[in-house]
């Protein structure tokens, strides 16, 4: 039996931001939340640039090797759908950090463009 993928749905990472991760569009935002978590999870900096808006992009990023992302927890949204332009994701991702647990809650705005959406940030 494959693991359900780390963004909480039941399906194996290959068939869920697995394919995300290599290279298809995730068509709302939500989704492209859950494999943002993903790539956090799995250390990807390369996807979490990419799919961040350029005109918020970090330079670089670097992130915590002893970050273990265990869980996330999707609240609500606004927008964000199949035909839309502009959406917003609530969502609480849960870490821990040398045996200190952590909470990550943001209400995310993302934007489509040229048909593939990216993070804009924390409203």
């Amino acid at each position: 039996m494959v693991a359900s993928c780390p963004c909480g749905l039941p399906q194996g990472y290959p068939d869920c931001c697995g394919r995300f991760h290599r290279g298809e569009a995730a068509p709302t935002a939500e989704l492209l939340m859950r494999s943002r978590y993903t790539a956090f999870a799995r250390g990807d900096t390369a996807y979490l640039l990419q799919t961040w808006h350029p005109d918020t992009r970090p330079p670089r990023l670097r992130l915590d090797p002893d970050d273990e992302w265990t869980r996330l927890e999707i609240l609500g949204g606004t927008g964000g759908g199949l035909l839309g332009a502009t959406g917003t994701v609530e969502f609480r991702a849960h870490r821990t950090n040398r045996d200190q647990a952590d909470v990550l809650h943001e209400n995310s705005e993302f934007v489509r463009e040229d048909g593939h959406w990216s993070y804009v940030g924390p409203l």
